[in-house]
């Protein structure tokens, strides 16, 4: 055992982050951690890391175990660079009598680099103080790798780098004996990565055997179950309203605890449902001419790219860090002029950029204020339901009724960066261009914007690492190439790869291809049922010949209640907080036959009721 983490609980400007949760992790696991934005992923990791302090629980960690935590914005010595950074935690080589051994320490150096390289980082001397963001992760990266750790404790390690760095790294980590706890939103590194997916949701944690695409199969089948549960307490509500209006002589025999049953079955208010935005958002008028560019070049990255743009493009933009991805969407939007070339951008076209770092956001205002100050709804411009309030939009993605009326300063990092693109929708482009969209956003955020893209009628650009997102959104890949030319491939990024193979050779791209199609029939997977499908329990029961026996009446009604109290005693195992599959499937499945019990017993106590 690596570590084994008690009755956790954490909070943070009053929100309560998670509360009484439990598990552990095995030399050799990989585990990925999943979850929306601002449910605390980055606070357990920092917790379990001892870098950070739970407001109750503990943390067990074995005694002989070194760890190597990455963070998402990681840090080095004032002095330090990419060479000297990537060795920081290695080993110090001496000789017996405590001489440096300058032969092993050439060596590091010479492995170091070398991994520095595969990492994109070819100026081994940089100083780590005139690097950007993304270089710091990829020192960082590198200085994990080179660690003697036990356990990597890894924040987003793909932030920030791109496709064919994220696929180096995994298959680096898939090969690794070292044990490895990660979050990150990239859903084919998780498929191809993990061993263990634990998702924390609503202030507890579930585990589940295998990577992401074993984790939606056995999702599903859990919520069919909780499906299946709910559609069992429907029905027993409607035949518990059919007996009480059967009248006062019914009532009366009936245990009062069984009318006090019925109260508690009765359904919720109606939530308010939100909408499904079929409509053309982004069909405001194009005119004739969107963009055009003619020969456009900037020096010492691209040159002689030309493009029109038409109605319904999606695009995808790849290519190495630093190869100017960001500076073609800033040349394009005619924020900055090209050395070569021009630019035209067509008068009816309204452009939404949603940049890399979040900007103008009122800290002290709330979310919905926020959005509100962009415009208080989007007319579409088609149908009878055309507009679309900035609540309702808020709800699409995820902004509960309580987090849409709190300060933005209390928000994560990610729930800021899912408002600032909010801000951006809420102004209705034609043109849309996002700039790495899918970094610091959880899953869940990342689904809601690509169905929300799905009715998007502009053109769309973007600039993404994202491998699942270019798959389901982009129909054409503008490629960085050698040489500073940008070449177009038709399709999404499978495509691209099947086109154009990378040096991750074929066996990457197939396992790369084969997950996201396998992951497209995950929804139509039902689960493997324990048992024979029950009776329904509105079948017609025969009668018995015999004359009614108050005896029975009795046995009934004990045997209900032992029943009840069962199926009470599962539900509370099934809420606690359990995080084992196999034992959640193993109660699911008994509380299953004890429903099916309860309503083959209430139909003959019925049964008897009704022949007084």
């Amino acid at each position: 055992m690596l570590f084994s983490a008690a009755n956790l609980s954490k909070a943070y400007f009053e929100k309560e982050l998670f509360s009484d949760i439990s598990f552990g992790m095995q030399e050799g696991e990989r585990i990925g951690i999943i979850g929306r934005n601002g449910v605390g992923k980055s606070s357990l990791l920092r917790i379990i890391a001892g870098l950070d302090e739970a407001d109750a629980g503990e943390v067990a960690r074995r005694r002989d175990m070194h760890f190597e935590y990455l963070d998402q914005s990681p840090t080095f010595g004032p002095q330090a660079t990419a060479l000297t950074g990537a060795l920081e935690y290695s080993a110090r080589y001496t000789s017996p009598d405590g001489v440096p051994d300058h032969s092993s320490q050439a060596a590091q150096e010479t492995t170091a680099t070398i991994l520095l390289g595969k990492l994109g980082m070819y100026d081994v001397q940089m100083p780590v103080q005139h690097m950007s963001g993304g270089q710091r992760k990829r020192v960082a990266i590198a200085r994990a790798m080179l660690s003697d750790a036990d356990l990597l404790i890894l924040d987003e390690p793909t932030n920030h780098l791109d496709a064919d760095t994220t696929q180096w790294l995994q298959d680096e980590l898939s090969a690794s004996t070292k044990g490895l706890l990660l979050v990150t939103h990239d859903r084919y590194f998780l498929d191809a990565v993990c061993t263990r997916i634990v998702e924390l949701d609503q202030n507890r944690l579930l585990s589940f055997d295998g990577g992401y695409e074993k984790y939606l199969e056995r999702k599903e089948a859990l919520l069919a179950i909780q499906d299946a549960t709910a559609a069992h307490e429907r029905n027993k509500l409607r035949r518990e309203l059919a007996w009480l209006a059967k009248g006062a002589k019914a009532r009366r025999t009936k245990q009062q605890s069984r009318i006090d049953w019925i109260k508690k079955l009765e359904p919720e208010p109606p939530s308010t449902k939100i909408r499904d935005i079929e409509i053309e958002v982004g069909h405001r008028f194009l005119g004739g001419r969107i963009i055009d560019a003619d020969d456009v070049g900037v020096n010492g990255l691209f040159h002689g790219f030309t493009w029109k743009a038409q109605p319904g493009e999606r695009i995808g933009i790849i290519g190495p860090n630093g190869a100017g991805k960001t500076t073609l969407l800033n040349t394009l939007a005619m924020e900055r002029h090209p050395d070569t070339g021009w630019v035209n951008v067509g008068e009816t076209v309204t452009i939404g950029f949603f940049r890399q770092e979040v900007r103008d956001l009122n800290l002290n205002e709330s979310v919905l204020s926020n959005v509100r100050a962009v415009a208080e709804y989007i007319d579409v411009g088609v149908g009878r339901d055309r507009y679309i309030s900035a609540r309702e939009l808020c709800d699409r993605f995820a902004f509960s009724s309580r987090q849409q009326n709190a300060y933005v300063h209390t928000l994560s990092g990610g729930e800021q960066r899912r408002l600032a693109l909010l801000r951006v929708l809420m102004a209705n482009p034609n043109v849309l261009f996002l700039d790495e969209p899918t970094n610091d956003f959880d899953i869940a955020t990342l689904t809601a914007l690509e169905e929300y893209l799905q009715f998007f009628k502009g053109v769309l650009l973007m600039v993404s690492h994202d491998r699942a997102f270019l798959d389901k959104v982009a129909t054409t890949i503008w490629s960085f190439e050698r040489g500073g030319t940008i070449k177009e491939w038709p399709g999404n990024y499978s495509a691209y790869l099947e086109k154009r193979p990378h040096w991750i050779g074929e066996q990457g791209v197939q396992s790369t291809n084969k997950s996201a199609s396998q992951r497209q029939t995950t929804q139509a997977q039902q689960p493997i049922r324990p048992t024979e499908p029950p009776t329904t329990p509105d079948a017609p029961k025969k009668r018995k010949s015999n004359p009614w026996d108050a005896k029975e009446i009795q046995r009934l009604e004990l045997h209900l209640a032992e029943l009840e109290a069962r199926k009470h005693q599962l539900e509370q195992q099934l809420g606690s907080g359990e995080s084992n599959y196999e034992a959640l499937t193993e109660l699911a499945a008994e509380l299953e036959v004890v429903t099916t019990q309860i309503d083959e017993t209430e139909m003959r106590w019925l049964e008897l009721v009704d022949r007084q």
